[in-house]
């Protein structure tokens, strides 16, 4: 849009690299334009030098909006022009670094090749506070370990980090190796950090590696702590959240996956990104016996649910969805918010049994509820 900054920062970039090179290269790009009007869209789609999506078809562009989780402009997203199949939703990155498209399509990696990528990074060579060195063969030997990301100069980790050590010498070193892997600015700021923790860490030096750890784990922001089995496979990124729920890892691996029903007030952070069943204040056994359907249906991997489901007991959260969606003092209530939606809501009902929401997810399907805007 013309009235973003970054995207005005960007855009000329991406004509460059289109024009030079990318459009020789068999890539076509179509702006879907988030301008307030007409006229602002003619001005900004003059410095195009490709397609757009005509700037009435408003539906069409909220369509797209939503089918890839647009959250946030520029966003460049690569698809298979023969199948409509998502290749990247993050193009703008993998253009970024490849702007001759030497790469294209940018097929990220596959799980395989990530995992390995992975392990490549992390390496066999780590030291302790007392500037001791590790291979993975002596001290990489537990069930589980947990990749630490954080540094001295972030608040929220020295808030964590003492929680943390704390756990892990009452019982959590029993399941799991830790390796911090430093955001720190300098090496001193490193080491004197590392000398708070128990555990190891990756050597400072290796920025290049560090880079990769954080970018193939989807690292956004500090402190983050990713538990892998002892092969190197994810188990969750939302350690923080689970170690604090299980101080001493007695529900690894099963309580710490991911959970097709979850308690909102815990980790609302997709409620901005997906379609949400939300049940405020009743009990949970309709929602969680829905939640484990879907989640049979998606094979078991909650990526691949359609849709998010939620407990909402009483608690902080629980309390700014009720002022969000006004039902504030009306007790049970099943809801569905559905941000993505430019902010849409709907108010169900007080029956949150698990029939009630298999039928109002049919009925929101058949566009059958009537859509509410969250203010």
């Amino acid at each position: 849009a013309h009235w973003c900054p970054p995207c005005r920062q960007f855009t000329p970039q991406m004509a460059g690299w289109y024009t030079d090179n990318l459009a020789a290269k068999g890539l076509e790009v179509v702006f879907v334009s988030s301008d307030k009007d007409q006229g602002s869209f003619d001005s900004y789609f003059a410095e195009h030098p490709w397609l757009a999506l005509p700037f009435s078809d408003r539906d069409r562009k909220e369509e797209l909006s939503k089918k890839f989780k647009v959250n946030g402009i520029p966003s460049l997203v690569i698809v298979d022009p023969s199948t409509g199949d998502v290749i990247t939703t993050d193009g703008r990155k993998a253009v970024s670094s490849d702007p001759t498209g030497e790469k294209l399509p940018w097929t990220p990696p596959t799980k395989a090749e990530k995992k390995e990528m992975c392990i490549k990074a992390l390496g066999d060579s780590f030291v302790d506070k007392d500037g001791h060195n590790h291979t993975k063969a002596d001290r990489l030997n537990k069930e589980y370990i947990g990749l630490y990301f954080s540094a001295h100069w972030c608040p929220p980790c020295q808030m964590f980090t003492p929680e943390l050590a704390k756990m892990y010498d009452e019982g959590l070193k029993d399941k799991m190796e830790i390796v911090f892997v430093s955001s720190d600015k300098d090496e001193a700021a490193f080491q004197g950090y590392l000398g708070d923790m128990p555990w190891l860490a990756l050597p400072f030096s290796k920025r290049d590696e560090k880079g990769v750890l954080s970018d193939e784990y989807g690292v956004q922001g500090i402190p983050t702590f990713v538990i892998l089995d002892k092969d190197m496979n994810v188990v969750t990124t939302d350690g923080r959240s689970k170690v604090g729920q299980d101080p001493k890892g007695e529900s690894l691996p099963d309580g710490w996956l991911p959970q097709p029903c979850n308690d909102v007030n815990d980790d609302p952070s997709e409620v901005n990104s997906e379609t949400c069943v939300i049940v405020l204040g009743a009990d949970g056994d309709g929602v969680k016996a829905v939640a484990d359907e879907h989640h049979a249906a998606a094979g078991k991997d909650v990526s691949e649910m359609k849709y998010r489901f939620y407990t909402a007991p009483p608690g902080q959260i629980e309390s700014q969805i009720r002022k969000l969606t006004q039902t504030e003092g009306e007790g049970d209530m099943l809801v569905m918010m559905d941000i993505p939606d430019n902010g849409g809501y709907y108010k169900i009902g007080a029956n949150c049994s698990a029939d009630a929401i298999r039928a109002a997810i049919g009925d929101y399907e058949d566009k059958k509820l009537e859509r509410l805007q969250l203010q």
